[in-house]
C-alpha cells in the first residue's frame, strides 16, 4: 500500500472528527465531549469557503485590472514623453531652419553693404588719385612758368640800351646818295648816315619818316618816332 503525506493539520482536523479514544483514561475529566457538528454549520463553511474562492476571484482580477492600469498608465507616459520629444525635435528642427534662413539674409546683406563699400572705397581712390595727378601737373606747371616769368621779366639790359632809348629822333633828311637822321642824344645833336654805328655794337639800320630802327647783333632792335616839341 502506497504511503502518504498528511499534513498536521489535516491529521489534527481528522483526530478532531474521530473523538477521543475511549481506552485512554481521563480520570480528572479534562477530555471534553464535542458536540456533533451539524448540517448548518456545514453549510456556513461552505459558504464560507465559496465565499473566500470568490473574495479571491475577485482579488486576482482586481490585481490583474490594477497592473493593466498601471500598464496603459506607463504606456500612456511613454506614449506621451515620445509626442513631446517629436515635437520639441520638431519644434527645433524649425526654429533651426529659421536661423540658417536669418543668417543666410544677413551674410547676403552684409556681402551687398561690403561690395558697395568696396566701390566706394575703389572710387574714393580713384578720385585721389586723379587730384594727385592734378597737384603735381599743376606743381610743374608753375615751376615752368616762375622760369619763364623770371626769364622774361628779367632780361639782361644790353650796353648803351638804355642811353639810346633816351635820344630824341628829329629826322631825316637826303644828302645825295645817302639818307642821314638826325638825333638829340642829350647832350648835343648828331647826324648819321643809315647802316652807321651808334653806340657800342648797336647800329642805324632803317630810316624813315615815321620812325628809326636801331639793332643790336644779339637780335635786340630799339625803335625811335619823332620828336615834337610842345
Amino acid at each position: 500500500m502506497p504511503s502518504r503525506h498528511i499534513s498536521p493539520r489535516s491529521f489534527d482536523e481528522i483526530l478532531s472528527e474521530l473523538g477521543d479514544d475511549p481506552a485512554i483514561p481521563d480520570p480528572h475529566g479534562i477530555r471534553k465531549t464535542e458536540r456533533p457538528k451539524t448540517t448548518s454549520e456545514d453549510n456556513q463553511k461552505a459558504q464560507r469557503g465559496h465565499f473566500n474562492i470568490e473574495s479571491l476571484k475577485d482579488s486576482c482580477a482586481f490585481i490583474q485590472v490594477k497592473k493593466l492600469g498601471s500598464f496603459l498608465v506607463v504606456g500612456g507616459l511613454l506614449l506621451g514623453g515620445i509626442i513631446l520629444l517629436f515635437l520639441a525635435y520638431e519644434s527645433m528642427n524649425s526654429n533651426s531652419q529659421v536661423l540658417v534662413e536669418e543668417s543666410r539674409k544677413q551674410i547676403s546683406e552684409l556681402r551687398k553693404e561690403f561690395s558697395l563699400l568696396r566701390n566706394e572705397i575703389q572710387n574714393d581712390q580713384d578720385e585721389l588719385y586723379e587730384a594727385i595727378e592734378l597737384i603735381e601737373v599743376s606743381i610743374h606747371s608753375l615751376k615752368e612758368n616762375r622760369v619763364v616769368q623770371r626769364a622774361i621779366a628779367k632780361p639782361q639790359p644790353l650796353s648803351y640800351e638804355s642811353e639810346l632809348r633816351r635820344w630824341r629822333y628829329l629826322g631825316t633828311a637826303q644828302m645825295g646818295l645817302a639818307q642821314q637822321a638826325f638825333f638829340q642824344t642829350g647832350k648835343n645833336n648828331m647826324a648819321l648816315e643809315k647802316g652807321a654805328l651808334t653806340l657800342g655794337d648797336w647800329r642805324l639800320t632803317q630810316i624813315t619818316n615815321e620812325s628809326v630802327t636801331l639793332t643790336h647783333p644779339q637780335g635786340k632792335t630799339i625803335t625811335l618816332k619823332p620828336f615834337k616839341a610842345e
